[in-house]
Parts: C-alpha cells; sequence; structure tokens
C-alpha cells in the first residue's frame, strides 16, 4: 500500500504541473492591494486535489478541479484578510508549528520528509511557498479558534433536548480503534466485502488474505480513532456505525494502473469488549457539544467573514 500511496501521490503531483505550466504569472485576484497569482493558487489548491485524487489534465475531472481552484481562491482572499486582523490581534504562528503540521502531513501518506520535498519538486513548488501557505491556513484556524470559536455557547438545555433525541444512538465511543482493509483490484472485492459485513468471513481473514494496506497482517488496525482529525467523509461514515461494526464497501484510493481501489473499515475496541453502552448525559456532553457547536461556528464563521469582505477591496479576474 505504501508504494500505491507513493504512486498515486506523485501522478497527481506531476499532473498538477503540467497544467501549472500555462499561466503561472497569470493574476487570479486582487486583495487590498496584494496580488494573487494562479501559481499561488494552484499550489494552494494541491493538497486538496491530492486528496481528491484528481488529474486538472483529465475532461471528466476539469469541472471538480475547477471548482476547487475557485475554493482555494476564496480562501486565498481570505487567508489575505486574515492576515491583517492577525497584525490588528498581534497573532502569529511559529516556524515549529509549521514544521509540526507539515510532518503530519508527510508521515499520513506514509512518506519520509526527503520523499514529500522530492513531490514538491515534482509539482515546481518551492518548499518556501508550500510552507507559507500552511502558515496561513494555520493563522486563519488560530483566529476563527479566537474571534468565531469562543463567541459559539451551546447551552446546557440544548445538550439535554439533543441527548433525549437522539438517546439510542449515543454509544460509549471511548477508546474505539478504526481497522481498515484496502482490497487488491484483482480480488473479488465486493463477494469478500459482503461476506466480512454479514459474519461470514472474518476481518483478520480477509485483511491477510486480500487487502493491501498497511499492516494487513494484523487486520489494518489504525489505532485509536481521533475524531476530530478525522476528514468530514470518514467522521460521517463512523459516526453512523456501532462499535464492533463493518461498514459497506466505499472508494478508499486510486492507483493509476489498477484504477479505484476499494475498502472497508471497522470500528472495534482492542480488548475485544464489543459491548454497545449508552452513555449517561454527562458522558455524552462533551460529544453532542462539539457536534452542536460547529454548525454554530460555522455559521458565525460566515458572517465574520462577510464583514471582513465588505470592508476590502477585492478584484477578482478569472
Amino acid at each position: 500500500m505504501k508504494k500505491i500511496i507513493a504512486t498515486v501521490f506523485l501522478a497527481c503531483l506531476l499532473c498538477c504541473a503540467q497544467a501549472q505550466a500555462t499561466s503561472v504569472n497569470k493574476v487570479a485576484a486582487v486583495v487590498n492591494g496584494h496580488l494573487i497569482t494562479m501559481y499561488d493558487l494552484q499550489s494552494y489548491a494541491f493538497p486538496e486535489m491530492l486528496r481528491m485524487h484528481l488529474n486538472p489534465n483529465n475532461p471528466a475531472q476539469r469541472k471538480q478541479c475547477d471548482q476547487i481552484l475557485r475554493s482555494a481562491l476564496d480562501q486565498m482572499i481570505m487567508d489575505i484578510l486574515f492576515e491583517g486582523e492577525a497584525k490588528r490581534l498581534n497573532m502569529n504562528v511559529s516556524d515549529a508549528d509549521v514544521d509540526k503540521e507539515i510532518t503530519k502531513m508527510y508521515q499520513a501518506r506514509r512518506m519520509t520528509k526527503q520523499q514529500f520535498e522530492q513531490a514538491l519538486v515534482q509539482q515546481n513548488i518551492r518548499l518556501s511557498d508550500f510552507r507559507n501557505g500552511m502558515r496561513k491556513r494555520m493563522l486563519r484556524q488560530k483566529i476563527m479558534g479566537s474571534q468565531v470559536g469562543r463567541r459559539v455557547v451551546v447551552t446546557p438545555e440544548e445538550i439535554k433536548a439533543y441527548y433525549e433525541a437522539h438517546k439510542d444512538t449515543m454509544y460509549d465511543r471511548r477508546g474505539l480503534h478504526m481497522a481498515v482493509i484496502a482490497y487488491n483490484p484483482k480480488a473479488p472485492y465486493r463477494e469478500i466485502a459482503r461476506k466480512v459485513r454479514s459474519g461470514e468471513m472474518p476481518w483478520l481473514e480477509a485483511s491477510v488474505k486480500y487487502s493491501v494496506y498497511p499492516k494487513h497482517e494484523k487486520g489494518g488496525d489504525t489505532g485509536p480513532v481521533i475524531w476530530d482529525k478525522l476528514n468530514d467523509d470518514m467522521r460521517a461514515r463512523l459516526e453512523k456505525m456501532k462499535p464492533g461494526e463493518v461498514s459497506d464497501l466505499f472508494p478508499v484510493a486510486r492507483h493509476p494502473q489498477a484504477g479505484q481501489i476499494y475498502g472497508q473499515v471497522r470500528l472495534f475496541r482492542p480488548n475485544g469488549d464489543q459491548t454497545n453502552r449508552i452513555m449517561t448525559l454527562q458522558e455524552a456532553t462533551p460529544v453532542i457539544d462539539a457536534i452542536l457547536r460547529d454548525p454554530k461556528a460555522q455559521s458565525r464563521l460566515g458572517s465574520y467573514a462577510e464583514e471582513l469582505k465588505r470592508k476590502a477591496v477585492i478584484d477578482i479576474r478569472i
């Protein structure tokens, strides 16, 4: 799986580089006198295209790539506006903080630091530019926490009402691990996945025989689930599952030669205890608080962002 992930990663880099070569010097937007070039924009959009396994040279994926570029431009505009806010609020992000975040990024992709930096070179992205983009994103999150997060209030009454309405789904999720099977494309993975989900075939047997995911010989255990670090798709998938359950088949990666790779995830407790205990209101309070806080924060963020835009001079040229 390490080779597959690295190959997918490098293929995306090379494809993006071809698209980049045509108009890197074009101005995408001007914000309060600050230029955003197409080079800046494509560099910023690169991680998301990588995550989505998109090739900008593929006509079938061009619309999705354009949407990501437009979203990236909106984010870059906000970055400039947030930089102004950071100066006003006397906030900053240290080099050490940026180093930690980049390390997490390449380790999550089973890459070494050298492999990651070589991939950036192939994409024609300077490490300094990549670090700068990372710093801007982290600074925005810091300001959001300060100016948006602290102003969001979830009341005890709201928490209790949510608990009563969703009590039957409030399973104790503490200590849960997630295991992953990424099926070899040459295997009859649809039939195997059906048997695994129904219990006809043990998870470990399927992992050992058919998975290309790391640690497949140990069932593909990824360790304890860190819920706030999951991407939106995976978190939504896992939150619908009971401890001990196995998910439906879903796309987990795309290989340039083998095509789409499908897999399953399993939630479990490593001590073998798969009891599905419902949490008490007190135990569930932090979980419910996070569930209710997020949409409120998004609404507050939207208002805050619009306020910053109204005060700015923005000229979009693409």
